[in-house]
């Protein structure tokens, strides 16, 4: 079912509203002035005087689809990273849908924060506002991200859960998402891939999730027992 790749192409096109539309037609998305309102309330928002940084958790580390012109490791705090977004589309079906990662309450997460040229921002939000605000599920906050020393130093746009999205799925038990995440897959792949390639990245990056690894082992003996 990989018949796509999300590309920076694809989404200037507007590739991915079209592809959600077809294969989940009755998933609402937001609209072009309902992302450009969102995005900026976002910037709005942007601490004075510093600049932008965009928290990757997830898939944008391994696929960010952005230009940045710098990117270092980076940990906040107050959030964790957890598959707790439900989705019929791209990694999932209407029939057996799929997880994807989101930031919810509690805890820390290390990822990488990638720092945005002043003069491209806008035009950078906006493309990544078509891939991370297709259904308003998620709401962007600005959070200080730290050093591995703990040092603050900056604060960036991360995408964090909204519980009250009706597809929110933080309260799945841990057998079930072994079992989303090892037989969903869409039009942009398996939720397994999706789950293995975040892994990959962070160990790329040397921040491993003891947690990730640990659910990823889980999902590749789901995977084996039915080969």
């Amino acid at each position: 079912m990989t018949g796509h790749v999300l590309t920076r192409a694809m989404l200037e096109a507007g590739g991915i509203d079209a592809l959600v539309a077809r294969a989940a037609p009755g998933l609402r998305l937001l609209t072009e002035a309902e992302r450009a309102e969102s995005l900026r309330q976002t910037l709005a928002a942007r601490p004075p005087g510093e600049p932008v940084w965009l928290f990757a958790y997830g898939s944008l580390i391994w696929n960010p689809t952005i230009h940045a012109v710098e990117q270092r490791t980076a940990c906040i705090e107050g959030w964790h990273r957890a598959f707790c977004l439900s989705t019929p589309v791209g990694r999932g079906t209407m029939a057996n849908p799929g997880l994807v990662l989101g930031l919810d309450q509690g805890g820390s997460c290390r990822g990488v924060a990638f720092r945005l040229a002043d003069e491209t921002v806008a035009d950078e939000l906006t493309l990544l506002w078509r891939r991370e605000m297709l259904a308003g599920a998620y709401v962007p906050r600005w959070l200080d991200v730290k050093d591995a020393d703990g040092i603050r130093f900056g604060a960036a746009i991360a995408f964090t859960i909204d519980r009250t999205a009706p597809r929110y799925a933080g309260d799945l038990a841990h057998d079930a998402v072994v079992e989303r995440l090892a037989t969903a897959a869409g039009e942009l792949g398996s939720s397994a891939d999706y789950l293995f390639r975040t892994r990959d990245g962070l160990r790329a990056h040397g921040i491993p999730d003891p947690d990730l690894e640990r659910l990823a082992a889980s999902v590749e003996a789901a995977r084996a027992l039915r080969a």
